[in-house]
């Protein structure tokens, strides 16, 4: 999942960003200090040998780990009427240094269809956090199997199942799995050398190098090559698709779903007055679906949100760019205007300086009726324990979608793959340290999307698709189109996006409908390129 709002206070923003995203529930958002319940990831050195005793007042060197077998099993799903075979292979590859020795392991589950070429698309799929593993878009959207949960996506009464995914997308495409190291059951060999991988660059590398990897031991080089990565690991997919064409490698296509790739668009920190502008359209859906809007408002919501969208980007971004400057009329026609869209009252709104960050906004729409709104998904509600307090105690759209996934992967793991490890799985925070995002060029925030700008350069075959959920508050829909349509992309490029709005929030595919609608526009993705 992706960076945290918090308050609004001074701070420096390569801080800012780092503390934002570590603050997460899923998919985006990712609490990476907060362990899930087990021993901390020290304590399960696992399959390492020991090392050898200190020689001659030396230090000891770093344990080597002893690479595992996989486990390979044989499945079968039924897909819209059609039984599809295949083979499942969970395990772990090394990622090893220059000289040679293994510094971690990383855990992925791949899905390849039985009887096929080798020059099937192949896929790698990943979750972002950082901190989060791969088991939302594994088990809730792209894999064979599917966590079941309710028609509209929210939480069943447990115990939870699992059951064919009529949308996988394994008839398209071979799948593999990855999860990032220090999430899942991938680990560095030691704490100290998990801080080489803790990093936006060092994320990277590795990725890199696993698929490096897995294409060599596979003998799939000459497959069509897609990612697939959510939340911050739509961060990964661009920055690796940069990474990956500078080492022979170039993709044919990338899917990011809940995309955030230039954290300024999220960081809600004193003087960086975008996210109050791009957040501004989520915050008007939500209240919609709240029915805290006037009736007049809210009557067309595609109007509604053309007008938010143009208020947003400009008469309310003039506002905010006077600051100080602006106006006493001037400002008490914007406020007027952000409570019509926002349904907050317009004293508020002046309280908070016309700019309203995130945790006040879930806080305050639901403030008389004693609920607070999700981040994750706009459409979930929570309690406070305290009706005064200016931000959620918990995201009650994570809260509602972590314990079916958690379940049932750690049953599906070991009763249907057979990969037998007593090592926490790390969902969701517990195996990672502080992430450094190393922020760069004048802005001071982390940013992708020159990475990507460059894959497209020097590959102008790439086609990319973009899906975002209206009530998506982690990684807002306005916010990524803001992002593409200012990444000084050539015409030519721009023909290869393609973006689709589901009516849905941060994992677009929890609810049946948005899924379904999911599915056949990564079809076409596919589809376009075989045809290429």
């Amino acid at each position: 999942m992706q960076p945290d709002a918090v308050q609004q206070r001074e701070v420096n923003p390569t801080r800012f960003a780092l503390l934002a995203l570590l603050s997460l529930s899923p998919l985006l958002a990712q609490t990476a200090q907060r362990p899930d319940n087990g021993p901390p990831p020290q304590a399960q050195a696992q399959t390492a040998e020991p090392a050898p005793p200190a020689d001659n007042g030396h230090p000891a060197r770093t344990p080597e780990l002893v690479e595992e077998k996989p486990s390979v099993t044989h499945h079968k799903a039924t897909v819209r009427g059609k039984v599809l075979q295949y083979t499942a292979t969970a395990g772990r590859l090394p990622i090893r240094n220059e000289t040679g020795h293994i510094e971690a392991q990383m855990f992925y589950v791949a899905y390849t269809l039985d009887g096929a070429q080798s020059k099937r698309p192949l896929t790698f799929a990943f979750n972002g956090g950082p901190g989060s593993a791969t088991i939302w878009l594994h088990m809730g959207c792209f894999g064979p199997k599917r966590v079941k949960m309710l028609p509209n996506g929210f939480m069943p009464p447990p115990p939870y199942e699992w059951e064919d995914n009529a949308n996988t997308i394994l008839d398209k495409t071979d799948l593999v799995f990855v999860d990032a190291i220090g999430t899942g059951y991938s680990r560095a060999v030691t704490p100290e050398l998990g801080k080489k991988f803790w990093s936006l660059s060092g994320d990277i590398a590795a990725f890199g190098e696993f698929v490096r990897l897995y294409l060599q031991r596979n003998s799939r080089w000459t497959s069509p090559i897609y990612l697939a990565g959510e939340s911050y690991g739509t961060t990964r997919a661009a920055g690796l698709s940069g990474y990956l064409v500078d080492h022979g490698i170039a993709l044919n296509g990338v899917v990011l779903i809940s995309t955030i790739l230039n954290f300024q668009t999220a960081s809600f920190s004193t003087g960086n007055d975008l996210p109050y502008i791009l957040y501004l359209p989520t915050y008007a859906l939500t209240a919609v679906y709240h029915h805290k809007l006037a009736p007049d408002v809210a009557q067309n919501t595609e109007k509604l949100r053309e007008d938010v969208e143009k208020f947003a980007a400009g008469d309310y971004a003039t506002a905010l760019q006077e600051g100080d400057a602006l106006s006493p009329a001037r400002r008490d026609a914007v406020a007027e205007r952000l409570s019509r869209f926002t349904g907050l009252s317009k004293q508020y709104i002046e309280r908070c300086n016309l700019r309203v960050d995130l945790s006040h906004f879930d806080s305050e729409l639901l403030r008389d009726e004693g609920k607070t709104v999700g981040r994750l998904d706009g459409r979930f509600t929570g309690v406070n324990a305290s009706g005064t307090q200016q931000s959620p105690d918990y995201d009650p759209s994570e809260s509602a979608i972590r314990p079916p996934y958690t379940s049932v992967f750690g049953d599906y793991v070991k009763q249907e793959l057979n990969y037998q490890s007593d090592l926490t799985y790390y969902v969701l925070g517990g195996g990672i340290g502080r992430w450094d995002f190393q922020t760069s060029g004048w802005s001071g925030f982390a940013d992708t999307s020159a990475a990507l700008r460059h894959a497209f350069a020097k590959n102008p075959f790439m086609h990319v698709f973009v899906a975002e959920g209206f009530y998506d508050a982690a990684t807002p829909y306005f916010a990524a189109e803001y992002t593409f349509n200012h990444m000084g992309l050539p015409p030519e490029a721009h023909k290869n996006v393609t973006r689709d709005h589901f009516n849905a929030g941060h994992m677009v595919y929890i609810d049946n409908d948005s899924m379904n609608k999911l599915r056949v526009d990564v079809s076409k993705l596919y589809d376009e390129g075989a045809t290429q």
